[in-house]
């Protein structure tokens, strides 16, 4: 009588467990991201944050995505996916208008020197960030990760499909 007394209560502690770990699942990748996004966003800087992490996450969270179409998994994965999607492209939102908007001030007092003459100040010179920010070693190396990922993933979905239809 015990054993069926405690039923009514373990089934829905077994839902609500299985519904947390879900939510950590979705959620959990997010959560690092939002004290970086805040720090980013009051100092206004964003040097110390790398966009090719969220370039190779946004690659994976994509073929992941593709995966789904070939061998359905679980959907709190895929969610998760979706929500890391959005995440790194509010991440590139923000650091992309932090990187502009630094260097129209640093044309501005450039400007404001020039016409005071003055002071002299200098703007640092132009840089592409693709190229000055990352040794190129680097670049080759993100390069033929992401071509690696591509063939991995195109492979593992022709797998999928094949067991799929077979």
């Amino acid at each position: 009588m015990e054993a069926g007394g405690l039923e009514w209560l373990l089934v829905p502690m077994q839902q609500l467990v299985s519904w947390g770990a879900a939510g950590a699942m979705v959620f959990g990748g997010v959560v690092p991201y939002i004290p970086q996004y805040r720090d980013i966003r009051r100092t206004q800087n964003a040097e110390g944050f790398s966009t090719y992490v969220c370039l190779v996450l946004l690659v994976a969270n994509i073929l992941r995505i593709l995966f789904w179409f070939g061998r359905r998994f679980e959907s709190p994965l895929l969610w998760q996916s979706i929500i890391m999607i959005i995440t790194m492209l509010l991440m590139l939102k923000l650091c992309t208008e932090v990187r502009v908007s630094n260097e129209l001030n640093i044309k501005r007092r450039s400007f404001a020197a020039a016409d005071s003459k003055d002071e002299e100040i200098k703007a640092p010179p132009k840089r592409s960030y693709l190229v000055n920010r990352c040794p190129k070693n680097d670049l080759q190396m993100l390069k033929k990760f992401v071509y690696e990922l591509l063939i991995r993933s195109s492979v593992l979905g022709r797998w999928a499909l094949l067991r799929k239809t077979a």
